[in-house]
């Protein structure tokens, strides 16, 4: 006969592993050599039984003290190899301790347990809002319309006709699941007749068939706040679904998303505005008046030889920071010079006089640079 293996060995973890730990290392062993996946494999068998016996001492306090003094010799009368057999579920191993150790690992539960209610608690909801870019900086309340599960007003949400209570299930007694043999082992299932719920209702209420709940629309005011971002998530507590049968109810979630504006660009909270410019206003210099996200204007001053792409800054123009008390981002102004096109004869003329007057290589240094690389790449 050989030699028993090292219960921590079994289980592939070391001396000062936790309870966790060890009922981790366990449920991966059963669930690797577990019979209903073996069938016919007498070395997962085999397998399974030694990977049980290590779990049952180990998770055990004082049976993994005593072992861990004494060894294999400090729990002689459990598991084990006895009276001659070798091996496999014929002798030395109780069931019920196979039944127990996969109620513990799995959150499975025996009919001794506590009584289930009948009450569930509702689901909760998800509601796509889209609001302007002007409301997410201002903030703003806006009411939302949805159909919904709700609380039956006939039954008070109980399910039942004149809100009698709802008895116990006499299948499971009230527990919602019953046990049920599956070769080896004995499994759990909801209960059937009352849906796993453990009580049932003998009188239910017609407006809304023992559900406690009915559909029907929902209007809700939202606040939004100012500086909200896309994607942001607002939570309104308890008016998701209603639960079933007096359950308590759902949260919903509101999602945030901002429509695109004709003029500003949101990035975090800075604005960017694209301004088109004639290249004249560019070349000599100006002042232009632009809108802001405020509703505002605001006068810019445009320097001379302002170049294409050029961005100037608005300090504190941009979108209100969320929860910060007024503080607000910036607004950058993207420069966009545009070509004059359809040009009439005088104003033809008068642009081949200026290209003639700016030969001189200081009126355009980017211009000559360029040409001059060019000039020798090809040398």
């Amino acid at each position: 006969m050989s030699e028993k293996r090292d219960y921590y060995e079994i289980l592939g973890i070391n001396k000062n592993a936790s309870a966790d730990e060890i009922k981790k290392s366990y449920r991966k062993l059963a669930m690797q050599y577990h019979p209903d996946r073996n069938p016919g494999n007498k070395k997962a068998e085999a397998n399974f039984k030694e990977a049980s016996e290590a779990y049952e001492t180990l998770k055990d306090e004082q049976k993994r003290a005593g072992y861990d003094r004494y060894g294999h010799q400090a729990n002689n009368g459990y598991g084990g190899q006895q009276n001659g057999n070798s091996g496999g579920f014929d002798g030395g191993f109780d069931f019920n301790d196979i039944f127990s150790n996969f109620s513990d690992i799995f959150g499975e539960r025996n009919s001794g347990g506590r009584k289930k209610s009948s009450s569930q608690r509702g689901s909760d909801i998800r509601y796509n809002l889209a609001v302007s870019l002007e409301e997410a900086f201002n903030g703003t309340n806006t009411e939302i319309s949805f159909n919904i599960p709700c609380k039956c007003d006939v039954c008070n949400g109980s399910g039942a006709k004149n809100n009698e209570k709802a008895s116990s299930c006499t299948t499971c007694n009230g527990h919602g699941k019953v046990r049920v043999q599956q070769g080896f082992f004995i499994v759990e299932r909801a209960c059937t007749s009352c849906n796993g719920s453990g009580q049932v209702i003998k009188n239910p209420c017609k407006n809304c068939n023992g559900e406690g709940r009915v559909s029907r629309n929902k209007t809700l005011s939202v606040k939004i706040p100012a500086g909200v971002e896309e994607e942001s998530r607002i939570k309104i507590s308890n008016e998701g679904e209603a639960g079933l049968r007096g359950g308590q109810s759902g949260d919903l979630f509101v999602f945030i998303t901002i429509r695109n504006h004709p003029f500003f660009t949101r990035k975090g909270d800075d604005i960017y505005f694209d301004v088109q410019m004639r290249f004249t206003t560019a070349s000599l210099g100006g002042e232009i008046e632009i809108p802001t996200i405020d509703g505002s204007k605001a006068k810019v001053t445009i320097k001379e030889g302002t170049q294409n792409s050029d961005q100037l800054r608005l300090k504190s123009k941009g979108m209100s920071v969320m929860n910060s008390g007024g503080r607000r981002g910036d607004m950058y102004i993207r420069v966009n010079i545009e070509t004059p096109v359809k040009l009439s004869d005088e104003e033809r003329e008068l642009l081949e006089k200026l290209d003639k007057l700016m030969q001189n290589k200081a009126n355009n240094p980017k211009t000559e640079s360029f040409f001059q690389k060019i000039s020798e790449f090809f040398k």
